[in-house]
């Protein structure tokens, strides 16, 4: 696959005829590889999600994108940020291709009218040098192919003329615009404006949401905003919890 308009936006763009999992293959040749680059398939077969869900989709169907960010004099806390800086990216990327309403979720999910089109697994590096940025979008999946019934795809959602390379391009366009300007804020959320952007986009905030907390533990509550470490605020009857990890399920009723 050529992506012509992709290659001119990033130092490095491999793509792979099929890979177990394109962060892995980051992860083993970070060493050697510079800051943006990537490595994408449209034929992942070990693919994950947060939580050790298995992320798989007939080939062709879709495409997994890993790109690796080697943040240089940003505070390892601020590695936080990546996630949803991906997400308001892809969101970004993706809006203009489809009717329906494209948001984020918080922490790593891409929404399009409520239906999961984009999941996001970013990983840190072993020595803590960089992390690598896992996307994956669903492109052309019809209905019956799709994992779940809250998934969809940009064919589902009612996109025309699918096209790899631009999807791709504008999603690294975005991206690495939104990470040179945290970059240049010294990793600061408010002074790069990166918090105020990621809150107008995020699906989750002002809505109901039980959150599983990695103890185990439900919180339900309301989803109020976001603070400076990227975790979301949610209110219940306990006060106000601020989340750095769990499953959000936005509630319905």
């Amino acid at each position: 696959m050529e992506l012509r308009r992709s290659r001119a936006i990033v130092p490095v763009i491999d793509f792979l005829a099929e890979a177990g999992s394109t962060n892995d293959v980051v992860v083993a040749r970070a060493a050697e590889l510079p800051d943006l680059a990537v490595v994408v398939t449209d034929n992942q077969t070990g693919g994950r999600g947060r939580l050790g869900r298995v992320w798989v989709s007939p080939p062709g169907t879709a495409i997994a994108v890993s790109v690796l960010v080697k943040p240089s004099g940003l505070p390892v806390p601020s590695y936080g940020w990546f996630p949803l800086i991906a997400g308001l990216a892809m969101s970004r990327a993706l809006n203009p291709l489809v009717p329906g309403e494209v948001e984020v979720k918080w922490p790593n999910d891409v929404l399009i009218d409520g239906d999961k089109v984009c999941g996001i697994l970013t990983e840190l590096l072993p020595d803590l040098s960089g992390l690598v940025i896992g996307s994956g979008v669903n492109l052309t999946q019809t209905r019956d192919e799709l994992p779940t019934e809250t998934s969809t795809s940009l064919l589902v959602a009612g996109a025309q003329d699918i096209d790899v390379d631009a999807v791709l391009s504008s999603y690294l366009t975005h991206l690495t615009t939104l990470y040179r300007e945290f970059q240049t804020a010294g990793g600061d959320p408010v002074t790069s404006a990166i918090r105020d952007e990621v809150a107008e986009a995020c699906h989750t905030i002002g809505r109901s949401v039980r959150v599983l907390l990695p103890a185990g533990d439900d919180l339900l509550g309301t989803a109020i905003g976001i603070d400076e470490d990227g975790r979301l605020l949610v209110e219940s009857d306990a006060g106000i919890t601020a989340v750095a990890a769990g499953d959000v399920t936005h509630l319905r009723y």
